[in-house]
């Protein structure tokens, strides 16, 4: 499949390059900036560079409510898609490289979830039931990653082990402009593979996919497509 020329995001910029502002007439000569001090603004004093906290030093309960800038996500991300559009044959393999980067989210926003939680509770529980388990996806781990809750949870009503987070406005979507060839493509398989990823983490193995459903009020609704092993539905039915 040929290569779109088209771009995912309509965010672009130009880039300096730091050779040419700072690459001397005189080869020979050398360039030395003093350190910035560090202003410590409880106390009105300064500190070398060499105190800087690390940012691994930083409490993780303490970041919880830490907000990341929408424009600087959706940059990235869009960055992320164009890069993986170059290396990829066509839109099924675009949306499992997307799918893969998820999930390795994924497993990340699982292990720091469970480890807040069982920092701050003196008795922490684990889902052993799937819809628990799923209502935990749609509220906690969506507003963790993207700021706010899921619009809704459904379930097939022709097939028993499928079930849908439904979100109307994606927020890896939001900056996403895809050009007509490739309107079938879904970069929420991103978000889907985070879902794949908290699942299996819970012990609810799934195969879980993205796909555009678009309505006239939300042209950018997207479906997360959760289809369940049969060992899922076999414990839930002993667990009854």
């Amino acid at each position: 499949m040929q290569q779109p020329h088209s771009r995912f995001s309509a965010l672009s910029g130009s880039s300096l390059s730091s050779a040419d502002l700072l690459s001397p007439t005189n080869s020979s000569a050398r360039f030395s900036l003093p350190p910035t001090p560090l202003i410590n603004t409880t106390l009105g004093q300064s500190r070398p560079a060499a105190q800087r906290p690390n940012i691994y030093d930083r409490n993780l309960n303490k970041t919880r409510t830490a907000e990341v800038s929408a424009s600087a996500f959706a940059f990235l991300f869009s960055e992320v898609v164009q890069y993986t559009q170059k290396r990829v044959s066509g839109i099924n393999d675009l949306e499992r490289r997307l799918n893969i980067l998820g999930y390795r989210v994924g497993i990340r926003v699982l292990e720091l979830m469970v480890w807040r939680v069982e920092s701050s509770s003196k008795a922490p529980k684990r889902e052993i039931r799937f819809l628990p388990a799923l209502m935990s996806i749609h509220t906690q781990v969506w507003r963790a990653v993207f700021g706010r809750p899921a619009d809704s949870i459904e379930k097939s009503v022709e097939n028993e082990d499928e079930y849908m987070i439904i979100d109307n406005d994606p927020l890896v979507e939001r900056h996403i402009s895809v050009p007509r060839d490739m309107s079938q493509l879904s970069c929420s398989s991103f978000a889907a593979g985070i879902v794949e990823a908290v699942l299996d983490g819970l012990g609810f193995p799934a195969r879980v996919t993205a796909h555009n459903t678009p309505t006239q009020q939300h042209p950018a609704r997207t479906t997360i497509l959760i289809k369940l092993e049969q060992s899922v539905l076999e414990r839930e039915e002993i667990l009854k």
